[in-house]
């Protein structure tokens, strides 16, 4: 199968003209070619289904179809199958097309019903440069997605940097959009918004022909094979982690763009998968530490906690806005203050929602986002290898082990043990989960079933005391009667709540190793 290997970059429309200044971009042509590119699939949309891409281009007089499937996108680096032939005349035979039998056949069944489901329209300049021991094509498009015509035309701005690697080391792509994006001035301080795009043309144009909202991406299951080297599986985990975290990053860095009053605040659910990709990527770092280079490893675990931390601080508002008070205002009689209460709680939410857009949408995060996937793919792998389901079972041994200690101290130590118990539960689910492949399956779903209820439980209590500490930075000039009636009734459930510990512990002492 033909491979396509290309890193693609989202461009802010403020940044294209510096981008154009770079030197890098001296060979572009002034005019570039105008490239119209249809899509087809079925009515159902097998195509979309089968995770593959028909596409008919023309470029002035002459035609191309080109077959795409979907491979592997992470950090913005795809790599796909793809054949592309000079359209024939007439019915297409796939077999031409397509080197894979059962592929053709699948297509040939198709044809019949094939209709135009979305286009694409972009000036495209595109210039061949050697870099770093790589020759790689160079490519700004500027155009739009459309789909339908006439007053039900829907439209969608499409302006990306594309990096095909046509000969070379996969890492000099890395290194030419990192020397893109520190812009013409070549100055971290003034790095231009090139953002690795983690979405193709056909998945955004599908995306706006069903006119879906973008939606939350929870995690999908880590699959690790028991021969792989232990560095590679922290490899496929980073990696499945950072793909996490780039479903969920759009939405919410959007906001940076909108205007500061009335603008919508995203699903808070976008803010919470971030939040679980980034513990997910930070337990991986801890639990692979041990063959992982040590400064790599520390300057990694700091840079995803400052993200973290941000995050921490939306999710907390949005749960506390959105969850929490709802249901505990009170009624009309003390309507006013209720206002007044949701008021101030809602500018607080929306200041820590523009603060976790405003990082996402710094210039900072897109290089780091860059460097850190690129160092994960270069990460040599050792000759020696450690036999990988031993090396697993040895370290959830020591992690019940210590998991065991903290819930029989948790209740002697009080809130700092409880939450220190709430985390190692969270950090020990995690471990489970990236390494469920190579345990046995059903003792390990029932270990991961015991964490989790465990976890809920704590969860809960954790939002309890959550909600105090953000009703104690509530100005007292603000619903002082309101304020006091929720802490009290806080108060309360916390108490409720504690008497539920006991029996979670001792499940916690007696539940199976999922080994």
């Amino acid at each position: 199968m033909p491979q396509e290997t290309e890193l693609k970059l989202a461009l802010h429309p403020k940044d294209a003209a510096r981008l154009l200044a770079h030197p890098l971009l001296g060979g572009l042509p002034r005019a570039g070619q105008r490239l119209f590119n249809t899509y087809f699939d079925t009515p159902e949309l097998a195509l979309r289904e089968a995770r593959l891409a028909l596409r008919e281009r023309r470029v002035g007089a002459r035609r191309w179809l080109t077959v795409k499937t979907s491979g592997s996108t992470v950090g913005g680096l795809s790599r796909r199958g793809e054949w592309e032939v000079p359209k024939p005349r007439g019915r297409v035979d796939f077999a031409r097309v397509v080197d894979e039998p059962a592929l053709a056949a699948a297509l040939q069944d198709w044809a019949p019903r094939l209709r135009a489901v979305f286009r694409t329209d972009f000036v495209r300049r595109a210039v061949v440069v050697e870099h770093a021991g790589a020759r790689i094509e160079l490519a700004v498009d500027d155009g739009h997605i459309s789909v339908g015509s006439g007053r039900r035309a829907r439209r969608e701005r499409l302006l990306e940097v594309e990096l095909e690697l046509l000969d070379g080391p996969v890492d000099a792509l890395f290194d030419l959009a990192h020397t893109l994006a520190l812009g013409p001035e070549g100055q971290a301080a003034r790095a231009l918004r090139l953002h690795p795009e983690p979405r193709s043309k056909a998945e955004r144009g599908y995306a706006l022909f069903a006119g879906q909202a973008a939606m939350p991406r929870r995690a999908t299951p880590l699959a690790l094979a028991r021969d792989m080297a232990v560095r590679e599986s922290f490899q496929a985990a980073s990696l499945a982690c950072l793909t996490h975290l780039q479903a969920n990053e759009a939405e919410p860095r959007a906001l940076a763009d909108l205007p500061l009053a009335g603008a919508p605040l995203p699903d808070p659910e976008f803010v919470h998968q971030l939040r679980v990709a980034l513990r997910r990527l930070r337990t991986g770092l801890r639990l692979f530490r041990e063959h992982l280079p040590r400064r790599w490893v520390a300057h990694w675990s700091a840079h995803w906690k400052g993200l973290a931390d941000a995050l921490g601080a939306a999710r907390n508002w949005d749960v506390f806005a959105t969850e929490w008070l709802p249901d505990r205002l009170p009624d009309s009689d003390t309507r006013a203050e209720a206002q007044a209460l949701r008021a101030w709680v809602d500018a607080q939410r929306r200041a820590a929602n523009l603060a976790v857009a405003r990082r996402l949408a710094d210039p900072a995060h897109a290089l780091a986002l860059l460097a850190f996937t690129r160092s994960v793919f270069a990460l040599p792998v050792p000759r020696a290898r450690v036999n990988l389901p031993r090396w697993a079972v040895a370290r959830l041994r020591a992690g019940h082990a210590r998991l065991r200690e903290q819930a029989r101290d948790a209740r002697r130590l009080g809130p700092d043990g409880r939450h220190e118990l709430r985390l190692a539960l969270k950090k020990l689910r995690y471990t489970q989960e990236f390494l469920i492949g190579l345990l046995d399956p059903q003792r390990a779903a029932r270990s991961t079933a015991t964490l989790a209820e465990a976890q809920a439980l704590l969860g809960e209590l954790n939002d309890l005391a959550t909600a105090q500490g953000l009703l104690q930075q509530v100005p007292a000039r603000v619903a002082p009667a309101l304020v006091a009636a929720l802490q009290s009734g806080l108060q309360a459930q916390l108490e409720a709540g504690l008497l539920a510990l006991p029996a979670m512990e001792s499940a916690l002492e007696r539940s199976p190793p999922p080994w």
